[in-house]
């Protein structure tokens, strides 16, 4: 899909030099893949403290099951 964007150039090429990147469209990739991977982190800590775990849960004994089967 083409897409035609209004992008800083002065921030474009520093982002292209820093990440050693040949191309203004590999860039550009890069940093949507980092953008993406960075909210989906902050979702899953988000998560931290709300999820209640079972002391008495084995996960040895749930691991050794698995293989038998």
């Amino acid at each position: 899909m083409s897409t035609n964007l209004a992008i800083d150039d002065a921030l474009l090429e520093e982002a292209t030099r820093i990440g050693g990147h040949r191309t203004k469209k590999a860039t550009v990739t890069e940093a949507l893949q980092e953008y993406i991977q960075r909210r989906k982190q902050t979702k899953i800590i988000e998560l931290f403290g709300t999820i209640d775990i079972d002391p008495a849960y084995d996960y040895k004994k749930q691991r050794h099951r698995r293989r038998s089967k």
